[in-house]
C-alpha cells in the first residue's frame, strides 16, 4: 500500500466541502454507483466467512519509501492467450515429390514385438485381460474459454497513482471509505483521466480497486457532456478487462458499462459500432448463472452472478442505443431475445 494511503486524508473525520460535493452517502447512490464503497467490506466478509475460495491478491512492492509495484514481464499481456506447444516430431512434414503433407512414423522396436501365445486373441470375453477402463468417461479435451486469463499488474492507473499524477486520496469513514477529489471531478480533462480510470477497472489489489471504481463512477456521474467524446478511447481499456476473464473483472465493468450507457445523451449509441469488441466474451459467460433449483439466493442483492448482470447489461444497451442496437447484439450473441420488440 502506497504511504499516501497510510495517513487519513482528515484526522477528525469531518468531511471537507470539496468532499462533501462530490462524494453522497449510499441512501442517495443507485445500486451501480454503490459498488466502490461495497468492495471493501464484502472483500473482507468473504475472506473471513467465506468458504475459503477467495484469495487477496497482493504484489510484490519495492519496500522504499516511496512503494510502488516492481516491474512485471513486459511480455506478459494482460487478458492473452498462448499458442498450444507441439513438438517438431509431431508436425507433419512436406513430401517434396508429391507435395502433401505427411507424418514420419517412429522406427519399430523389436522389444515391442508381440510374442507368441502373450495375445489375447481367441479367448472369450471372461478370460480377457481387462486393458481398457470401460467404467472411465472420456472427455473431449477443454478449450479453457472460461479459464481465468493473466492480469499483470501493470495498468495505467497503477503507475500513474503510485506517480502521484492523479488528483485523489482515500476518505476514511466509519460508515466507508470514499475517495477525496483535490479538484472537482467536473474540472478534469475527461479525455486524459477518464482511459486512465477505466484502465484500473481490472485491478485486483487494495487500494487500486477501490479507488479506479469508485473514481470510475464518481467521474461518470459529473461527466455529463464531456464523456461522449471519450467513447472511443474506453474501449480498449473495457476489452482488455473482459479479456482476463475473472468473474470480479467482468461484474464491475458490467456494472460500470451500465452506468456508463446511462451517464449522458447519445452514449448507448455511440457504442453500437464498438459491439464487435465488448460482445465476443459477454456471449460466452452469458449462460454462467447460478443453477440453485428451488433454493433462494440471499446474496442477490450484491448483483455478483455473471449471466444476470450480462442479460442486464444487454437490455440497457438495446434500450438506449437507438434502431440498431438490436440487430448488432443479435449478430454477436445469437440466443439474445429483445426486450422491446417482445
Amino acid at each position: 500500500m502506497c504511504i499516501r494511503d497510510r495517513v487519513s486524508t482528515q484526522s477528525t473525520g469531518i468531511l471537507s466541502p470539496l468532499t462533501m460535493a462530490t462524494g453522497q452517502p449510499n441512501s442517495m447512490l443507485n445500486s451501480n454507483q454503490k459498488t466502490g464503497r461495497q468492495l471493501l467490506c464484502e472483500d473482507r466478509v468473504r475472506k473471513v466467512c467465506g468458504d475459503g475460495s477467495f484469495q487477496e491478491i497482493k504484489f510484490a512492492q519495492t519496500n522504499s519509501c516511496f512503494d510502488s509495484t516492481e516491474p512485471v514481464d513486459p511480455t506478459i499481456r494482460p487478458g492473452g492467450h498462448y499458442m498450444t506447444f507441439v513438438q517438431e516430431s509431431n508436425l507433419p512434414k512436406l513430401h517434396t515429390g508429391t507435395g502433401q503433407l505427411i507424418r514420419s512414423s517412429p522406427a519399430p522396436n523389436p522389444q515391442f514385438f508381440l510374442r507368441g501365445h502373450s495375445g489375447s486373441g481367441g479367448m472369450c470375453s471372461s478370460l480377457n485381460p481387462q486393458t481398457v477402463d470401460m467404467t472411465a468417461r472420456i472427455a473431449p479435451p477443454k478449450a479453457g474459454a472460461f479459464t481465468k486469463r493473466p492480469n499483470p499488474p501493470n495498468t495505467e492507473f497503477r503507475r500513474f497513482y503510485e506517480r502521484g499524477d492523479l488528483p485523489i486520496a482515500i476518505q476514511h469513514m466509519a460508515a466507508g471509505n470514499m475517495i477525496s477529489w483535490k479538484v472537482e471531478p467536473e474540472l478534469l480533462d475527461y479525455h486524459h483521466y477518464l482511459p486512465i480510470f477505466f484502465d484500473g477497472l481490472r485491478e485486483r489489489e487494495e487500494p487500486y480497486r477501490f479507488l479506479a471504481i469508485e473514481g470510475t463512477f464518481n467521474l461518470l456521474a459529473k461527466g455529463g457532456s464531456k464523456i461522449l467524446p471519450v467513447i472511443p478511447q474506453l474501449i480498449i481499456p473495457i476489452k482488455t478487462a473482459l479479456n482476463t476473464r475473472d468473474g470480479d473483472v467482468i461484474a464491475t465493468v458490467l456494472k460500470v458499462l451500465q452506468e456508463l450507457v446511462v451517464s449522458g445523451d447519445m452514449i448507448g449509441e455511440a457504442l453500437v459500432p464498438y459491439y464487435r469488441q465488448i460482445l465476443p466474451v459477454l456471449n460466452i459467460f452469458k449462460a454462467c448463472n447460478a443453477n440453485l433449483g428451488d433454493k433462494i439466493d440471499y446474496g442477490q442483492r450484491k448483483r455478483g452472478t455473471v449471466g444476470d448482470l450480462i442479460s442486464q447489461t444487454l437490455e440497457v444497451f438495446e434500450k438506449h442505443g437507438g434502431e440498431d442496437a438490436f440487430i448488432n447484439i443479435k449478430y454477436m450473441i445469437p440466443t439474445y431475445e429483445s426486450c422491446v420488440l417482445n
